[in-house]
């Protein structure tokens, strides 16, 4: 979970820190973190880095395809070797007619 928040966290500035790096490499002297930080743009970094951290929640939760009636099986060791955890898909159970009185 905390792994989770971390890079939430991370796409979320990482506008903001481009945008550091490319003024510190841009001018000549360093002007100090506040002063760059009190002239930058910040709406436009949110909203930059909201955009990044959302379109990255939307890209990694739609390549799991894991369905939550899935069975996690948990690493184990078999015939000598490491066998990795992996899920195994437990299919739908068919629908049964309504049964008339």
């Amino acid at each position: 979970m905390t792994r989770i928040v971390i890079e939430n966290i991370f796409f979320f500035l990482l506008p903001t820190l481009v945008y550091i790096m490319w003024i510190a490499f841009k001018e000549d002297e360093w002007a100090g973190l506040s002063a760059i930080v009190s002239r930058a743009p910040l709406l436009r970094l949110f909203v930059a880095g909201a955009a990044l951290m959302l379109g990255t929640l939307i890209a990694f939760s739609s390549r799991s395809h894991n369905s939550p009636r899935d069975v996690y099986v948990p690493a184990s060791i078999e015939g000598g070797k490491l066998e990795p955890g992996h899920s195994i898909h437990v299919p739908e159970p068919a629908e049964q007619p309504a049964a008339k009185p």
